[in-house]
């Protein structure tokens, strides 16, 4: 009797998702469940009434404790206005110099400065890694009064890889570019940054594309010092109406300009090129003259 063997072919090369944090799918998931058990207790909840009543002002109990708010070693949650109702901005930074390679023993945040050796070595150009430019961008739109005013919806950054990851709003993100690069390079590995004693995620890396995360309504503008149509900034937003989201894309690059299709118009604000970090500030000042914050 002949013994039958599998034939061999050739292996399948395994699909490599995208790495990010999967807490969206998470709240689906238990989403779902509390639905199932909310259908299953409903006959529960007829015979003991009395008891879910005591139960839920044990519930709210709890939930009034976790609104305490509590702080992450090395990123402090900022104070701000976060229960206004008011017209808000959300900030894009693209192509932000954040790529995370193993120089000697240890893993680190390539930039400029401390690994041009490394650089010349794998023939890439030093003068592309500068992630000390997005460091300057975060703090000038989180520490400006728009932002302590509530103003600010959120911050989305994508790398010049396309890793997306999000800043909340009321992160105070440490001053130094050397705990910053360590907080970058947590956040590349881990995904995620959670505040000590809450659940709520300060920074994590999100899914492609940023258009899903942006209002439906937005008006999305494209900063550009190659672009022909220049404005004065203070002029450009009092003319855009107050029921209107505004989705402002800025590059976070050494030089070049945002390649994105997303956007809805694409403006230059000064006759010379600006840093992302100037460019944010005067975005952020004529926001503040036109809604009036000091």
């Amino acid at each position: 009797m002949v013994r039958a063997f599998k034939m061999k072919g050739q292996k399948r090369k395994k699909k490599r998702d995208e790495k990010y944090d999967r807490e969206e799918e998470e709240e689906e998931k238990e989403e779902v469940e509390e639905e199932e058990l909310n259908d299953s207790g409903k006959r529960a909840k007829l015979e003991k009434t009395s008891q879910n009543d005591n139960k839920k002002g044990e519930e709210d109990g709890q939930e009034e404790k976790d609104v305490v708010v509590h702080e992450m070693e090395g990123i402090p949650i900022a104070p701000s206005d976060q229960n206004t109702k008011r017209p808000g901005v959300i900030f894009v930074l693209e192509k932000a110099s954040l790529e995370v390679a193993k120089v000697g023993k240890s893993y680190q945040i390539l930039n400029s400065d401390d690994h041009s050796n490394f650089l010349r070595r794998n023939n890439k150009n030093p003068a592309d890694y500068r992630p000390d430019i997005v460091h300057q961008a975060l703090l000038s739109v989180l520490d400006s009064p728009l932002t302590k005013a509530g103003r600010l919806q959120a911050v989305y950054v994508r790398t010049d890889k396309g890793v997306l990851f999000e800043v909340k709003p009321h992160v105070r993100l440490p001053r130094t570019y050397k705990r910053f690069a360590g907080i970058m390079l947590q956040l590349l590995q881990k995904l995620s940054i959670t505040a000590v004693g809450k659940r709520e995620k300060l920074l994590r890396v999100i899914k492609n594309p940023v258009t899903q995360y942006l209002p439906v309504n937005s008006r999305k503008i494209g900063f550009s010092y190659s672009s022909e149509k220049l404005v004065k900034m203070r002029n450009y937003v009092a003319s855009i109406s107050d029921d209107d989201n505004l989705v402002f894309v800025v590059g976070a690059m050494a030089h070049g300009k945002i390649d994105c299709d997303y956007t809805d118009d694409l403006i230059a604000i000064s006759g010379y090129p600006l840093s992302a970090a100037r460019c944010i500030a005067r975005i952020c000042e004529a926001l503040e003259d036109k809604w009036n914050l000091l």
